[in-house]
């Protein structure tokens, strides 16, 4: 097996061990990188220097020697951070995200910046200012968005590990379409310090990695309180890679009727009820729960997001930073700037939310939405009364083609159907491979946990995970 095969914990056992060195490991990933990133475009922006700087710094930590790529809406001090938006193509930020700074002192060597959805606004990152990543699996299929170019890095074997970002299901729908692991951690439980804000009660940063221990890993050197970002919650992290090792014995695992739906793909269906009843048979005990409310999930999520975004993105007047637009006067400025610098996904949302926020309105929409916010909140918590996880398809379907669904938004707002509950109630989740439909393409099975309980979520999908060997499978590109 090729050294950019590995995730973190096998490349961490050779290094450990003396076997290869740092060197040969980023050599490795960065020949990997020239054979095929011309056809998956994973990055926006190679760091092949500042890689090489972090390897000659000589960090020791737990991921020393480790090549990771961090998605390209994380501030990286001296190195361009684009958003995938032409409003910032060449702004590079002045100073570090925490979980950027975390991981380069546990010794992590940067690798790049990958592509997303125009400031994280998409589900298959078609809304690249710059271009549309490809699924490594089948390069005419989108990888997911919005951390589309992550997903696809880290499937391609073109980094260890690498960081995304989930507003509504950014993290673990493309890793489910990618066939990897991808864990939203609770809202609050990674500093966001650093992340440019899309929506802010509902960003939160999380890995996307090979296995479910290599997330737990990079999970322990995330999480934690972070006295630059006040929504940072002040609650002790445990050793989360103590938890993928137990087994689920006892564990309650909750089948929400509510989503398993008409218009769902029935071999995604299949797999998901499949890894169910695996996880039955090394133990689990599966009881069916209801999420009433989870019908309006898409319409309470695309109001409230909205709302932010709108509220998020007036920083950028082409007056303090990021691109410029000559206009006649200020206002003319203001206007040409944001015609010209964003994107039509970007345009839309923004008129969304502004439209939500505007007088006359705030209460019908914004309020009304922030009611039913809460509904959905408790119907998780009535939920994990009779469970312990809850389990779910990740996505409705395996990855789409290129322009399938470009034409409606609608129907690309629902491909995320089955994940923007759980930010709506700041739960963590994560989506781990679970088969794969007849044409070769991976399907993901989430499981959903109780508020900053990632342990009983990850001690789940490791002890499913290692029951089966749909983890092991690589594309062949």
């Amino acid at each position: 097996m090729e050294l950019f095969e590995l995730g973190i914990e096998g490349l961490k056992t050779l290094l450990d061990k003396k076997e290869v060195t740092p060197r040969e490991v980023l050599d490795s990933v960065f020949s990997r990188i020239d054979a095929v990133e011309e056809r998956v475009k994973a990055y926006v922006t190679l760091t092949r220097e500042k890689a090489e700087e972090m390897l000659a710094a000589g960090n020791t930590g737990v991921l020393s020697g480790i090549p990771i790529a961090v998605k390209d809406n994380m501030c990286t001090k001296g190195i361009r951070t684009t958003c995938s938006s032409k409003i910032l193509e060449n702004f590079i930020a002045p100073y570090e995200s925490t979980v950027t700074e975390r991981l380069a002192k546990a010794g992590s060597v940067f690798t790049g910046k990958t592509n997303l959805d125009e400031f994280a606004m998409g589900s298959s990152t078609e809304n690249s200012a710059f271009f549309t990543t490809k699924n490594p699996w089948d390069l005419g299929r989108i990888p997911g968005g919005s951390s589309g170019g992550s997903a696809a890095a880290v499937a391609s074997g073109e980094c260890a590990a690498a960081l995304g970002s989930d507003t509504g299901g950014s993290i673990r729908q493309p890793a489910s379409l990618c066939g990897v692991v991808g864990l939203k951690p609770t809202y609050g439980r990674v500093s966001r310090y650093g992340l440019v804000a899309f929506a802010s009660s509902l960003d939160q940063i999380g890995p996307i990695t090979k296995t479910v221990k290599d997330a737990a890993i990079m999970l322990n050197i995330m999480a934690g309180r972070d006295p630059l970002d006040s929504t940072s919650a002040p609650v002790p992290v445990p050793d989360f890679t103590k938890a993928a090792g137990m087994d689920v014995k006892g564990i309650r695992v909750g089948i929400p009727k509510e989503y398993f739906i008409e218009g769902m793909d029935p071999e995604v269906e299949k797999a998901v009820k499949d890894a169910v009843k695996k996880m039955e048979s090394i133990g689990a005990i599966p009881v069916e729960v209801s999420l009433p409310h989870t019908g309006y999930a898409v319409a309470t999520y695309y109001i409230l997001a909205t709302s932010e975004a709108s509220s998020n993105l007036a920083r950028y007047d082409g007056v303090k930073y990021g691109f410029r637009a000559g206009g006649k006067d200020l206002l003319d400025t203001y206007l040409q700037t944001r015609a010209q610098g964003f994107g039509p996904e970007v345009k839309r949302r923004i008129m969304l939310g502004t439209y939500a926020l505007s007088a006359g309105y705030y209460e019908a929409y914004y309020g009304r939405a922030q009611q039913v916010r809460t509904l959905i909140k408790r119907d998780f918590e009535e939920a994990f009364k009779a469970a312990d996880v809850i389990a779910t398809p990740t996505s409705p379907t395996a990855a789409f083609k290129i322009g399938e669904k470009s034409a409606d938004p609608l129907q690309m707002y629902l491909s995320d159907i089955f994940t923007i509950s759980i930010n709506l109630a700041g739960l963590p989740g994560i989506s781990i491979p679970c088969g794969f439909t007849g044409g070769g393409l991976p399907i993901g099975l989430q499981l959903i946990g109780r508020h900053f309980d990632e342990e009983t979520v990850i001690r789940a999908a490791h002890a499913y995970e290692q029951s089966t060997e749909w983890h092991k499978k690589r594309p062949s590109l």
